[in-house]
């Protein structure tokens, strides 16, 4: 399992409120061809709060299907609940998923002992490699970097996604934990400085429109071309920053449709993009050369 490089929070793409099955393979193929190292459906990009348990696992098979040999497959199962999330990520694993992707649980709040206590219970009943997913601006809680370390020492829990923000943290954390935790990077604008003090990846958003972009600034930056990964930040940085116009994955999911990938609507309760915000993000699509 390769567990670096340019990973996609792939979106969900839907038809008269129905999962695209198509549509799903579709865009996998089109990540393979652009060299995507790995995929990880089912994430907050992926619409996951308002997936069926039913809906997730057809999309896991689908995407462990078709990515088979080609990409690493990280499948988002965490859940707020502890028992659900064994459950699901058991279920990923007999799958053939090659990790899962676990959220510090939302809505609870729990204590970092909560945390870690969650964590652990996940890493002791499936054998999958598991890496925390930290976002503490969709999940009101933050797990520290001494957390990160105590967890690191189970042999299961192998990465963590960190869209904190905090460029101390990512450090703290990759500073405490050395090799044990490989860090990928959870916001797009941040790829680069986190790849800089040790990160060794992204989950991505905006791959999902650029896939081969995103690849070839890790290329840059794993061959040492200083001056070519700085020449693709600042040209990814303004398409980075208008996937975030609106709350993920409105943006996003906009752009694709108007870059003709057709992948449906949004699920309530997330809305349409508003016109003023639909109208910068055209922009940003025609400054980068995307749209005419």
């Amino acid at each position: 399992m390769k567990l670096e490089g340019s990973f996609v929070a792939l979106v969900t793409p839907f038809k008269n409120d129905q999962l695209n099955e198509q549509k799903i393979r579709e865009l996998v193929r089109f990540q393979i061809q652009n060299g995507t190292d790995g995929l990880v459906p089912c994430g907050t990009t992926g619409e996951s709060p308002t997936l069926t348990e039913e809906e997730k696992f057809r999309i896991f098979e689908i995407v462990i299907e078709e990515a088979k040999g080609k990409a690493t497959v990280v499948a988002g199962t965490g859940t707020n609940d502890t028992a659900k999330s064994i459950k699901a990520t058991k279920r990923a694993k007999e799958m053939g998923a090659d990790a899962a992707l676990i959220i510090t649980p939302y809505y609870n709040k729990p204590t970092q002992e909560g945390l870690y206590r969650h964590f652990e219970a996940i890493a002791k009943a499936v054998d999958l490699p598991i890496m925390i997913y930290n976002v503490p601006g969709r999940t009101s809680v933050n797990i520290l970097p001494s957390t990160v370390a105590r967890l690191a020492k189970f042999d299961a829990i192998v990465a963590i996604k960190e869209a904190s923000g905090d460029l101390n943290q990512v450090s703290e954390i990759i500073t405490t934990c050395g090799d044990q935790i490989k860090l990928f990077s959870g916001d797009d604008s941040l790829f680069l400085p986190i790849l800089s003090v040790g990160g060794v990846g992204v989950v991505s958003v905006v791959a999902n429109v650029v896939p081969k972009d995103l690849k070839l600034m890790f290329t840059a930056f794993k061959s040492g071309d200083t001056p070519g990964v700085q020449k693709w930040h600042r040209k990814l940085f303004p398409l980075c920053q208008s996937m975030f116009f609106e709350t993920n994955p409105v943006p996003v999911k906009t752009a694709m449709n108007l870059l003709g990938k057709d992948v449906g609507e949004l699920r309530l309760p997330l809305a349409p993009m508003s016109d003023a915000n639909k109208a910068r993000l055209e922009q940003a699509l025609k400054n980068y050369g995307l749209l005419n």
